[in-house]
């Protein structure tokens, strides 16, 4: 207890508040620079942005300058003079948009540095070590930057999110007024499929305008809903308390205002798809859609985008059908096309894609034992979206349901699932970088081999059960 003392460490000064030339983390003379013409911005919400330029720009390397915005443009007027080609910068929350948007603007090449990638130092932490840190592991090309869609495609995400959000909260919206309808003993919602639906509509509509009787809402179902019009009037006899009528009230106009809402997210994706650039042509877009248009009608989802036809439009803009791939939708394309673009050079293999989606095994291994096994924890919404369709394949009838029920069986449904979202994902980037529309019949060798191997073990069992398998007659 008496060399207790001398193992404690000693408490590190607090950082200067204004910032001043600080020798750097690391010796640049020991590793070759590669990037001569690199700085580091430390960002932070309200604390200012600390930014470093190499020690032979001039006498003050290090500057601090706000987040109001004539002080960012001050800031990139700085590097400009400073000669800066390249800037490194932490990609934490989205403090750094604003700035990135003024660097890409002035020609300026932003790195957005993933923070796992550069907080691992030892040693006392400030903002001003923090942005020669990165300056220098960014001048000696140590850093990786994250992966960000052109400026087009950044403006197209953003409604397409803001659009999601909204359709979300329409959702809490719809389970106030199935709320509502439980608390006055009403089971509209429990015999039809869809409250916001034509006939759900019209009865909530009839009761806010003061409609009570039963037999008068129940006719007004429409002729396709399943339950009849005895089930109806049933459903619709309760206790209508004037206090649940008043929550059911507000409960449907909050919804019409977000529908309303997204409404006009759906005609400004319109506006800002159209101006993007078309691989095919219109008259060739017109042939390849007569001829690859799938004979079975496919049904569509209550969420998905209207107005025009978004699933040609995205056609001319990938340059092939990915809608002609089981289970992906004309939703997930737009995802696709809202989170990566239609570009996809930037992943050089399709096992980048999956890595960066976070669909591959990432098991951390010390001293030949298995710590953990599984893939890494994302929430892309690329990701999501191909989790989604790969459920969906448990009824499909082609190549990949086989394949996805195989794995359920043997793995379990978390585990097919992953799978299965990540073979999409490589059917998808091969789509995409390769210009081929989808063929199943690729698949036809492999399920050949499956098919044998399924027919072998059927007989084993049977002989051993003592039976003998006889093919039918042709």
């Amino acid at each position: 207890m008496k060399n207790a003392s001398k193992l404690r460490k000693s408490k590190s000064p607090k950082a200067p508040a204004h910032p001043k030339k600080v020798a750097a983390p690391a010796n640049p003379n020991s590793m070759p620079v590669c990037r001569p013409d690199a700085a580091g911005i430390d960002i932070s919400a309200t604390g200012g942005m600390f930014v470093c330029v190499p020690a032979d720009r001039g006498a003050e390397n290090v500057r601090c300058f706000g987040n109001f915005t004539p002080q960012l443009v001050e800031l990139v007027a700085w590097l400009k003079a400073s000669r800066i080609r390249t800037v490194a910068m932490e990609s934490t929350g989205v403090y750094w948009v604003p700035l990135c948007q003024l660097l890409d603007d002035a020609g300026i090449e932003v790195f957005l540095v993933n923070a796992r990638h550069v907080k691992n130092v030892t040693g006392r932490k400030s903002d001003v070590l923090d942005c020669q840190w990165l300056q220098f592991l960014h001048s000696v090309g140590l850093l990786r930057s994250s992966f960000r869609p052109p400026q087009a495609i950044c403006a197209l995400r953003s409604i397409a999110r803001h659009r999601t959000n909204l359709l979300r909260e329409g959702a809490r919206h719809i389970h106030h007024m199935q709320k509502a309808l439980d608390q006055m003993n009403l089971h509209l919602h429990h015999v039809i499929d869809d409250l916001t639906g034509c006939t759900g509509m019209a009865i909530l509509e009839a009761i806010l305008e003061g409609q009570r009787d039963p037999a008068a809402l129940a006719q007004l179902r429409d002729r396709r809903i399943k339950a009849t019009t005895k089930t109806l009037t049933e459903a619709l006899t309760g206790d209508y308390r004037a206090e649940h009528v008043f929550v059911l009230r507000l409960a449907l106009d909050a919804w019409k205002q977000a529908h309303g809402q997204v409404t006009q997210c759906e005609v400004e994706l319109e506006k800002m798809a159209g101006a993007l650039h078309s691989k095919i042509d219109e008259e060739r877009l017109t042939e390849l859609r007569a001829t690859q248009e799938p004979a079975k009608r496919r049904t569509t989802s209550k969420n998905a985008p209207a107005g025009q036809d978004w699933r040609r439009q995205l056609h001319g803009l990938f340059g092939v059908d990915l809608t002609l791939v089981p289970s992906i939708s004309v939703s997930t394309v737009l995802v696709l096309l809202t989170e990566i673009g239609s570009d996809w050079s930037r992943f050089p293999t399709a096992g980048h894609l999956a890595s960066w989606l976070a669909l591959c095994p990432d098991n951390q291994i010390s001293g030949g034992k298995v710590l953990r096994r599984g893939t890494k924890r994302a929430t892309s919404r690329v990701r999501v979206a191909l989790r989604m369709s790969a459920q969906s394949l448990h009824s499909n009838l082609g190549v990949l349901g086989d394949r996805y029920r195989r794995l359920r069986a043997r793995l379990g449904g978390a585990e097919a699932i992953t799978v299965m979202a990540h073979t999409l994902a490589r059917i998808l980037w091969h789509l995409v970088t390769k210009q081929e529309s989808y063929d199943e019949s690729v698949y036809t060798k492999s399920e050949q081999m499956h098919a044998t191997r399924r027919l072998k073990r059927i007989k084993k069992q049977a002989r051993t059960m003592g039976y003998e398998l006889v093919p039918l007659a042709a």
